[in-house]
C-alpha cells in the first residue's frame, strides 16, 4: 500500500493461478507507486470467493480471469453488474474470443496473459481508467426547479427533453431521482459531449458509461431500460459507443 493522502483506491484481482495473481499485483503496484495515489489490493482465487467474501462495490477496479475453475470471469462480472455496481472491470485471459460477452458487462479492457508485453498493456489500461476517473469527478451546478443543485456528470444517466423542459435522471445513493429545468437539448449536448454523453435521439442525451449495449436501433442501459435510436442516427451512435469502449 502506498502511503499518500486522499481517497483510497481499492483493487481486486480474481484469478485461480497464483503465478498470474502475483504478477498482476506486482505490475499494478509498480504503476501506482509512481502516482500520488493511496491504494490497497486484495486477491481472490475464484469468482465464488470474491462474491461471497466481499462487497464488490468496495472496489474501484476488478481484474477477472475469464477461464477460472467453477464460476468463470464472465459469470462473475454479470453478477457484479446485476448488483448495479459500476466498478471498472478488466478481463485477463489467455484467449481473446470473449469480446461480445465483455461488451455486455461493460469490460474496459482485455489483457492477454501471454501477450507480448503484459506490463505495458497493464500501464495503458490503468492510464485510461485514471483519466476516466478524473473526468467522472467533473461537476456543475444546475438551476433545477427543485433548487440549484451541484451534480457530478458521472451521476447523470440520461437527460430527456419534454416540451421546453429537460428531465435529468440522476443516480443518488443507488436510486434514480428526476430533476427538471428549463433549457434546450442542443446547448446541453455541446457542453456534455466532452464528458462522454451521446445524443441517441432528438429527445435523449445519454451518458455512455451507463450504456450496456447498442443494437437493433436501441440502447440498453445497465438497469435494462431501453431507448430507441432513429435509423438516421444509428450508425453514428454505434460508432461513438464503440470508440468510447476503446478509450476507457
Amino acid at each position: 500500500m502506498r502511503k499518500r493522502g486522499g481517497h483510497m483506491m481499492k483493487i481486486a484481482i480474481c484469478d485461480d493461478e497464483k503465478e498470474f495473481r502475483d504478477l498482476i499485483r506486482v505490475y499494478i503496484e509498480d504503476y501506482l507507486n509512481t502516482k500520488d495515489i493511496l491504494y490497497a489490493i486484495d486477491t481472490f482465487i475464484s469468482g465464488e470467493k470474491f462474491l461471497s467474501e466481499t462487497s464488490p462495490s468496495e472496489y474501484s477496479i476488478i481484474f477477472l480471469d475469464i477461464n477460472m475453475e467453477g464460476m468463470d470471469g464472465v459469470t462473475t462480472a454479470k453478477k457484479i453488474r446485476e448488483g448495479g455496481i459500476n466498478s471498472y472491470i478488466v478481463f485477463v485471459t489467455a484467449y481473446i474470443d470473449y469480446s461480445l460477452e465483455g461488451y455486455k458487462v461493460g469490460a474496459v479492457r482485455y489483457l492477454l496473459k501471454n501477450g507480448y508485453n503484459l506490463q505495458a498493456a497493464m500501464e495503458e489500461c490503468l492510464d485510461a481508467i485514471l483519466e476516466n476517473k478524473r473526468e467522472n469527478n467533473a461537476r456543475k451546478k444546475f438551476p433545477f426547479k427543485e433548487g440549484q443543485t451541484g451534480v457530478l456528470f458521472a451521476q447523470i444517466l440520461y437527460i430527456e427533453s419534454k416540451l421546453h423542459k429537460l428531465e435529468f435522471h440522476i443516480l443518488e445513493n443507488e436510486k434514480i431521482r428526476i430533476y427538471t429545468m428549463y433549457g434546450t437539448m442542443n446547448n446541453l449536448e455541446e457542453e456534455l459531449e466532452l464528458y462522454h454523453f451521446v445524443r441517441v435521439h432528438q429527445s435523449y442525451l445519454v451518458n455512455l458509461q451507463y450504456i450496456r449495449q447498442v443494437s437493433r436501433y436501441k440502447v440498453t442501459l445497465y438497469d435494462d431500460e431501453t431507448i430507441s435510436i432513429p435509423k438516421a442516427r444509428y450508425k453514428e451512435v454505434q460508432a461513438v459507443f464503440v470508440a468510447y469502449k476503446g478509450e476507457i
